[in-house]
């Protein structure tokens, strides 16, 4: 904007503000009395500027809240110098850098040094911010070479350094005519990569002249985006002489309307546009740090606006109070509190549109590892690419806004309109934010020293005028999904879907393998228990066959020596059975009940027990159930086990038939034979031929009481075990007399009535 005797900002800051010699001071944390002022250079001996000027919250402002959470940091702050004889009050600005050292590693260490760290601020105090990006690094670079030293006494080093930035002040370097701009801040591409479409709504509330604070818990980075932000109003950092109290106005003061423009100079076209927007002035206050001790000044009426910066966060708690919109730095959150800022700041979609295409380019040419330089090494993208862009933008602002005050001048007048401007342009801006700015003060002051007809100059045209199209849609939905960080969210569902899908893979191959494996471990058990089945019964056979032959040679000598009982026992049995015939036995082949033994046939006595299996496996014919030899049935009639064979086989062999012929010697002796080659080999393997007697005989020994029991056990077709057993003991009575030579022939009386009644 154009100012007294020049129609550049930069000649008329010249006569406005007097040349300021920048100071050095350190700034000491006494464990006792806190921060305080230790020492300054620049200034004659014995003299205190902090208390010249009245800067009782210096020593707060350099050491900030959480500096010593870090090995260096730095805090940037406004002081206000009063106004003196020859020159008027001013702001002044400073910066400090923070620096702490274990007490232990002191060569020296004083009195007074009570804690186990020391920690001290080298404060630099200059009139203009504008060549702070050169003086941080230096500073930074001389705090360190002094703490290095191990010695606080020795200040040597900082003494140079003072006398250094005054030679340089001396001979032009430091002064603000220079034509050039010295940039403070963090790289605008950090600020536009991290906020988007955000950094325009923030420079748009700059603008407005809220109550603006920002919170961080890192001083410097919450400084420098501050500055960030003014910086993109052109020519702002060269006119911050009204920035350290409300109460200052003497920008205003010496402001005029510029009256010629040199279009081949860009200062004379921002001049004469009414560039800087001067947003700090009568009732505004800048503190890019501002101590909790300074909070007095914020809520004090004469302050209506202000951009400060805190890292206490009892100012969180008290954020209704202290500000319209909060910008939490540590969650990159912005707060909007009041109602009607909230809705002035809403983005058109030409807004929108530019600010999507600002924030494209920077992402299409970011490097990580220089964040400040597009990786093209080009211009597309560049800090100068991002400044130009916002230049350009607040130019078609300013232009429109008046060719808007134009239209509603000569509403009335068609002819008055652009023929190449469609409507207002204004609208493109945002009508609420338009209306909004015009009841600002840096408006007031823009309004009153530019042209009506800037817009002669530059055309009245958002740079990316339009209404609402599919490509705005389409960049808006992509803009939404990097807000709400879907891509990461899929990228990362995708990365852990494929992971376990990886996994379960994985896991069904190993089980699947275990699986195989199990099978071929049982098929070669199965295999291996094949064999040696086989093995064992080739051994078995081998076995087999020697076991056969000699139980072949036993079974002949067992049927010697039975054979040569059996020829004793006939001869006995022929005689006894021709006296049995002779008396009238066996004459009638059914007893007096109608019922016949087993089978039926020869033998006068009923013998026939049906059919059954001999132990030899011979199994005979006509019955329904086959019975064992050695089962109690034919045990039971009163024989010992080998005569109950011998007769078994006998009867048997009469109910088969064989023509039903009569039971003689020569058939009976010839079944004997054959069954009782048999009986002793199988008894051998039968477990019922180990069965024994089952006491005393009980019903005694005879022939005709045989004929008794057949008769009274066939008919129930169930045998008794105790008959059988006393049965068996009769029986071998009956083979003991007949060996003794006892005459058979010797018949009880009631053996006679027996059998007569079976007759």
């Amino acid at each position: 904007m154009a100012t007294p005797n020049s129609g550049t900002p930069g000649e008329g800051n010249k006569g406005s503000k007097p040349s300021f010699v920048p100071l050095v001071t350190v700034v000491d944390f006494h464990h006792h009395r806190g921060p305080e002022v230790e020492r300054w250079f620049g200034v004659e001996e014995g003299q205190d500027p902090a208390v010249e000027y009245d800067w009782p919250l210096l020593p707060f402002m350099a050491l900030s809240d959480g500096a010593h959470a870090s090995t260096e940091d730095f805090s940037y702050f406004t002081l206000l110098r009063p106004a003196k004889d020859d020159s008027p009050a001013t702001s002044l600005f400073g910066i400090a850098c923070t620096r702490q050292l274990d007490a232990s590693q002191l060569l020296v260490r004083p009195s007074d040094v009570t804690r186990s760290t020391v920690q001290k601020a080298v404060v630099v105090i200059a009139d203009s911010p504008q060549f702070f990006g050169m003086l941080r690094e230096r500073l930074s670079v001389v705090t360190s070479a002094w703490f290095a030293q191990r010695e606080f006494s020795d200040t040597e080093i900082l003494r140079r350094f003072q006398e250094s930035l005054a030679d340089e002040k001396a001979r032009g370097q430091l002064n603000e005519e220079v034509d050039r701009d010295q940039y403070l801040g963090m790289s605008l591409r950090e600020l536009v990569r991290e906020f988007r479409w955000q950094t325009l709504v923030l420079l748009k509330c700059c603008l407005l002249q809220p109550k603006m604070l920002f919170f961080g818990s890192r001083c410097e980075r919450l400084c420098m985006m501050q500055f960030s932000l003014i910086s993109l109003i052109p020519g702002l950092l060269r006119n911050l002489q009204d920035s350290a109290g409300p109460d200052l106005n003497n920008y205003e003061k010496n402001l005029t309307q510029p009256t010629s423009l040199r279009t081949s100079d860009r200062n004379s076209l921002l001049s004469y546009m009414g560039l800087p927007l001067q947003i700090f002035g009568k009732g505004s206050l800048f503190g890019p740090y501002t101590p909790l001790q300074q909070l007095d000044i914020l809520a004090d009426f004469g302050t209506k606006s202000y951009i400060v910066g805190s890292t206490n966060s009892l100012l969180l708690q008290q954020r209704d109070r202290y500000s319209d919109i909060l910008i939490n730095l540590d969650e990159n959150t912005i707060n909007i509190t009041s109602t009607s800022l909230r809705t002035a700041l809403v983005l058109s979609h030409s807004d929108r549109r530019w600010i999507d295409f600002l924030t494209q380019e920077v992402n299409d040419t970011w490097d990580e590892s220089n964040p400040g330089r597009p990786k093209t090494m080009g211009y597309r993208g560049s800090e100068e690419f991002i400044r130009l862009q916002f230049e350009e933008y607040l130019l078609s602002l300013i232009s429109s806004v008046k060719y808007h005050n134009y239209l509603a001048k000569n509403a009335h007048n068609p002819k008055a309109t652009l023929p190449h401007i469609d409507g207002d342009p204004s609208v493109d801006f945002g009508t609420e934010w338009v209306e909004y700015w015009m009841r600002t003060e840096n408006y007031r002051i823009w309004e009153s020293h530019t042209d009506s007809h800037l817009f002669d100059i530059v055309e009245p045209r958002h740079p990316c005028a339009g209404g609402l199209t599919i490509d705005d849609v389409q960049r808006r939905i992509q803009q939404q999904v990097q807000d709400l960080h879907l891509d990461e969210r899929f990228a990362v569902g995708k990365e852990v879907l494929g992971r376990n899908l990886t996994a379960g893979r994985d896991k069904a191959s190993t089980i699947f393998n275990k699986l195989y494996a199990d099978m071929e471990a049982l098929r070669e058990a199965q295999r291996k228990r094949a064999e040696e089945s086989q093995a064992a019964q080739a051994a078995a056979e081998k076995n087999g066959a020697a076991t056969n032959n000699a139980d072949s040679t036993k079974a002949q000598g067992t049927g010697t020596s039975v054979g040569a009982r059996a020829g004793a026992y006939i001869g006995s049995w022929t005689s006894w059975a021709e006296q049995k015939r002779k008396q009238g036995w066996g004459r009638s082949s059914n007893t007096s009940n109608g019922t016949s033994g087993g089978g039926g046939g020869g033998g006068g006595v009923g013998w026939g027990f049906g059919s059954r299996k001999s132990r030899s496996g011979n199994t005979d014919s006509g019955s329904e159930k086959n019975t064992p030899l050695s089962s109690p049935a034919l045990s039971s009639r009163g024989f010992s086990s080998m005569e109950k064979i011998q007769m078994s086989d006998v009867q048997h062999r009469a109910s088969e038939g064989h023509d039903r012929r009569p039971l003689t010697g020569d058939s009976f002796g010839e079944s004997v034979l054959d069954a009782a080659g048999s009986t002793d080999e199988s008894r051998s393997s039968s477990p019922f031929s180990q069965r024994k007697g089952a006491g005393p005989e009980r019903n005694g020994g005879g022939g005709n009481q045989y004929a008794k029991l057949i008769s009274e056990e066939h008919s129930d077709d169930d045998y008794d075990d105790d008959d059988v057993n006393g049965d068996k003991e009769k029986g071998a009575t009956e083979e003991k007399k007949k060996e003794n030579g006892t005459k058979q022939d010797d018949i009880k009386p009631e053996d006679t009535k027996v059998a007569k009644t079976t007759t």
